[in-house]
């Protein structure tokens, strides 16, 4: 029987500037794991990872390239057990936008998302 896995907690903001708030799985095979995020129609699994931390980072900058903003994530179930509010978020900073055009849409972006 498979021992139970860490379930993650991820927040912020998709490509649209719509926040959102969803569950990441963890895969666990070979002492390796996966991070898995769904979304909408969105499906990314990272490839296998020494570590849940490693995992998690590699999700998150592969949600930034995908435009996706102010992520945050923490440790919503450690096996079967709910922690809530216990574990503190670990806020993923923006990555600095690349380019003249970049910077200039995220200029625009940040209007939009104040006003």
């Amino acid at each position: 029987m498979d021992s139970p896995t860490n379930t993650y907690q991820i927040a912020g903001l998709d490509d649209l500037g719509r926040g959102f708030n969803r569950q990441v799985e963890m895969k666990v095979s070979n002492e390796t794991v996966q991070a898995v995020f769904r979304y909408e129609r969105f499906l990314v699994e990272t490839e296998p990872q020494a570590t849940e931390q490693t995992a998690i980072t590699l999700l998150v900058n592969h949600l930034q390239d995908q435009g996706y903003t102010q992520l945050r994530s923490r440790l919503q179930f450690r096996g079967e057990a709910y922690l809530g509010n216990q574990e503190l978020w670990e806020e993923h900073p923006d990555p600095e936008p690349k380019g003249i055009l970049a910077r200039l849409l995220q200029r625009i972006r940040s209007k939009f998302q104040e006003g």
